[in-house]
């Protein structure tokens, strides 16, 4: 019977240990979970980008944010509480909750007008003011209360492939005097063309209002946000005027503006140029724009080859060569400059008694 020596135990112990060792060095590390992302966050995220919920740009504290009206954030949770499924286990909470914890998370701020006065002319305060400023209690509020998005919104990707757009657009401005002639006659044209389109529309608007005032007495602006700073590519196109809030002005004062309008329309029929006469003044100015367009390659080079030519005749005419004809001093030119020095001479002796009788 063999003896188990004592050291027979610790040397299984250790290779046990290195086995277990090896097999946990072999064994693949426990992925690392996923940072979750905060659901009110992505609750934010959809609400904003939905289209259902009215919202405009206004200036904060010389920022341009996005903002809405707490009434209409009920009103939208309301009519979609699908949205609220984004919540997971915070989606039976009420509305005014919901808005406390996106205020408590910096999502969003509460703002107030800057102008708390109404104007003269108003009845009551602008519903969507462009200046706003930070409200000192951040509680959320349906009264007359404004709240504006914190968060940068992701961009969409027209905007993405436009911001790669505008350098191309740059470098194609640059290079405008190294364009063929007819690219920029196109280019004339199309800038012409849509200077005239929103001259004509300006005009146009400015027309109605002035007919639809005189006559009715109401403000009708079409294309309302069409020069509003704070207006969205959405809005600026937005055709039908919106609704008159202010009072109806007085019959005097539309009186008075339609009498100056008639004087002024009879003043300039009255003063204005006939045909005979703005033909004399185009003549007169030089115009760039006709320049540019009367401009021909074709005519030009023949220009140019006309001036070669008279060049290459006066200097062959001019010039004596080895061979040619030699120039010879005409008996006129001699007398002509004798005749000169002559008179040259009177004119000096004629000053010089001028001024010897002035000095007695």
């Amino acid at each position: 019977m063999k003896k188990t020596g004592g050291g027979g135990g610790a040397a299984g112990d250790k290779k046990r240990s290195r086995r277990s060792y090896a097999d946990s060095a072999t064994d693949t590390p426990p992925k690392k979970q996923a940072v979750k992302k905060d659901v009110f966050q992505i609750f934010a995220e959809k609400v904003r980008d939905h289209k259902d919920l009215e919202s405009r740009w206004a200036v904060l504290q010389e920022t341009r944010v996005e903002y809405f009206r707490g009434k209409d954030f009920v009103s939208f949770l309301k009519n979609h509480p699908e949205l609220k499924d984004l919540l997971e286990s915070d989606k039976n909470l009420e509305v005014e909750d919901i808005a406390d914890i996106l205020l408590r998370k910096n999502l969003v701020v509460r703002c107030d007008r800057v102008v708390k006065t109404v104007r003269p002319g108003k009845r009551k305060l602008s519903t969507w003011p462009a200046h706003l400023e930070i409200f000192p209690d951040q509680a959320f509020s349906d009264n007359d209360a404004f709240f504006a998005w914190t968060f940068v919104n992701r961009r969409p990707l027209w905007q993405t492939l436009l911001s790669f757009c505008w350098p191309v657009l740059t470098l194609a401005i640059c290079l405008f005097p190294v364009y063929p002639h007819q690219v920029k006659l196109f280019i004339l044209y199309f800038c012409a063309g849509v200077l005239l389109l929103i001259l004509c529309l300006l005009s146009m608007r400015a027309l109605v209002f002035g007919f639809l005032w005189v006559a009715l007495g109401k403000r009708v602006w079409f294309f309302p946000n069409i020069l509003a700073e704070e207006a969205t590519l959405k809005e600026l196109f937005q055709f039908w005027p919106q609704k008159d809030e202010a009072d109806r002005p007085k019959w005097t004062a539309r009186l008075f503006y339609a009498t100056v309008a008639v004087l002024v329309i009879m003043l300039l029929r009255h003063h204005a140029p006939d045909e005979a006469a703005r033909a004399r003044y185009h003549k007169r100015v030089s115009n760039i724009i006709d320049d540019v367009l009367e401009w021909s390659p074709r005519l030009a080079l023949s220009g140019m080859m006309d001036k070669q030519t008279v060049v290459n005749a006066t200097d062959s005419h001019n010039n004596v060569t080895d061979g040619g004809p030699e120039t010879t001093a005409r008996p006129e030119d001699d007398t002509e400059g004798e005749t000169t020095y002559d008179q040259f001479e009177e004119e000096e002796i004629i000053n010089a008694g001028d001024s010897k009788d002035r000095y007695y």
